[in-house]
């Protein structure tokens, strides 16, 4: 009985040390999922814009077009609202991001709604007007593991770790994060 109880005990030691190591697993794990999919998904509106000869937006599916964490579409935006509506082709569709994940944005431009929107030529511009640059940074934050997506003007997007890239600089927070990111 006593070896059973110490044997036990033993476990019980040994798995509290293994939990916050497996918890971190868990979280880099959801981290780099949620950021592979979105950069997915802005691949996928580049180069659907240049074969369909049209804008392709990627946007939040929350009403307002801000909690990216509510999950995100790719779609023909053909009315230049940055928001999927009537008529407009609808090309993918991500669920919701794991719980706690938080994704922001810090684009040029910064007012709600948030998108990432690319032109038949494959250059990320505004909804509205397809010679106006839109381009910056999404970052997605769990624990302390941290990815961000930069896209720059010619619509090229590459995902880094900001603590291991000197060029991978952390974004700051935007009014996508006070609005309840």
């Amino acid at each position: 009985m006593v070896e059973a109880m110490v044997a036990v005990a033993v476990a019980a030691i040994l798995m509290s040390a293994a939990v916050p190591g497996f918890r971190a697993l868990l979280e880099r794990h959801a981290v780099r999922a949620a950021s592979a999919d979105l950069l997915a998904a802005l691949h996928l509106a580049r180069s659907q814009a240049i074969g369909r000869g049209e804008n392709v937006v990627v946007a939040p599916v929350d009403p307002a077009g801000v909690a990216w964490r509510d999950g995100w579409a790719v779609f023909a935006d053909t009315d230049g609202d940055a928001r999927p509506g009537p008529g407009e082709t609808v090309l993918f569709r991500h669920g919701p991001a794991p719980d706690r994940l938080r994704i922001w944005s810090r684009l040029t431009h910064a007012a709600p709604p948030f998108y990432v929107a690319y032109n038949s030529a494959g250059r990320t511009c505004r909804a509205s007007n397809s010679l106006a640059a839109n381009w910056g940074t999404l970052s997605l934050q769990l624990g302390s593991t941290q990815r961000n997506i930069k896209i720059n003007m010619l619509g090229r997007a590459r995902l880094c770790d900001p603590r291991l890239e000197s060029g991978c600089s952390m974004a700051n927070e935007s009014a996508s994060e006070a609005a309840g990111e």
